[in-house]
């Protein structure tokens, strides 16, 4: 039994349910707000004790931060491999997952997505001081992500993968600012690879609620 615990607007844990899907293998989401104004639960801490989304409990066996949790999903469970089976190309997965988690999450979510769309939707000016800020960082991450791709569809090659279950909350999310619109103009590998990415089952059974998508 899969229990992921978590939220759907979570990037981190929308790249674990596609990966799930793309595996093929059953879960349950288990909702975990950590916005929630009474914060998290001490039930929840005593399996994450940093309080962060999402962990993941296999039968007995409890896990947390997303980048063991893919890896251990593709190797864990049975299905298609969501590596690549060459060092070199093994060795760029985890460069983007790391890219990913280092750069694109705080720029192009938190500094761009989240203050253009999310804050103005909810009726919030945006900081555009922040943003501006963010433009320059978020084009070395499209421009990065552009020359790692390789002849697709998917970002190593003609399968799905972690890379591509990482990336594509994220892409998808920033692409809807305006500015994330625009950089992405400039990347067309990386454009219609988001784009095979929107059209797959697991994209579509993962999307969150309305107000997050």
């Amino acid at each position: 039994m899969i229990e992921l615990f978590g939220a759907d607007y979570s990037v981190y844990v929308r790249s674990v349910r596609l990966a799930l899907e793309e595996k093929g293998h059953a879960y349950t989401l288990s909702p975990i707000d950590v916005f929630a104004p009474e914060g998290v639960s001490e039930d929840y801490l005593s399996l994450n004790p940093f309080g962060k989304i999402p962990t993941l409990r296999h039968d007995d066996f409890v896990l947390f931060e997303t980048g063991a949790i893919l890896r251990y999903v593709d190797e864990a469970l049975e299905g298609p491999s969501l590596q690549p089976a060459g060092t070199r190309d093994r060795a760029i997965m985890n460069q983007i997952l790391s890219i990913l988690d280092a750069y694109a999450y705080r720029t192009c979510v938190w500094e761009i997505y989240v203050e253009r769309v999310a804050k103005t939707r909810n009726g919030a000016t945006a900081d555009e001081v922040r943003i501006l800020s963010a433009v320059g960082e978020a084009r070395i991450v499209v421009s990065t992500l552009e020359k790692l791709i390789e002849t697709g569809p998917f970002m190593l090659g003609p399968n799905p993968g972690l890379a591509d279950c990482h990336a594509a909350p994220m892409m998808h999310l920033f692409a809807q600012a305006e500015e994330g619109a625009m950089l992405l103009k400039r990347a067309p590998k990386l454009t219609n690879w988001l784009e095979c990415m929107r059209a797959r089952r697991s994209f579509n059974q993962t999307a969150p609620g309305p107000d997050t998508a």
